[in-house]
């Protein structure tokens, strides 16, 4: 369950998104730019996102990307898997190689306890929680 840099970047990209007002609309450019986060990558990653029914996108006199739910409806979990698959909960957290109940890593006992506590604690937290607690640890309200 090793989150990839994809991962974090939609996570900052989204908070930015979850924000503003429902239905507002803002150019993945701009979004990138209050993100921090390249602008090349962002378009794959929101690509992936508006697929998996996270964002929507809009094209002509009105560009850019919307939340296709409220920020308190997306969790963690639905957010990462779009970006890092549906087995992101099912891999080692420990080891890059594969590990599983055929092939276990030393610590796969310790992940295997683990994993349904972090699965749940994702499932649990929405976008809009993690937009309020960056807000409130960094000031930043743009």
């Amino acid at each position: 369950m090793k989150l990839s840099t994809e991962s974090r970047y939609a996570v900052l990209a989204l908070t930015v998104l979850a924000r503003e007002p429902s239905g507002t609309v803002i150019e993945a450019g701009t979004v990138a730019e209050r993100a921090d986060v390249p602008t090349a990558f962002l378009a794959k990653i929101f690509a992936k996102l508006t697929r998996h029914g996270i964002l929507i996108s809009h094209r002509g006199r009105v560009r850019g990307y919307e939340l296709a739910r409220p920020a308190d409806e997306l969790t963690l979990r639905a957010l990462l898997e779009a970006v890092d698959g549906p087995d992101l909960f099912e891999r080692c957290v420990f080891w890059t190689e594969t590990c599983d109940a055929s092939n276990p890593c030393p610590l796969h006992p310790a992940w295997q306890h683990l994993r349904p506590t972090i699965t749940a604690a994702m499932e649990g937290t929405t976008l809009a929680q993690v937009s309020e607690e960056a807000v409130r640890t960094s000031g930043r309200t743009r």
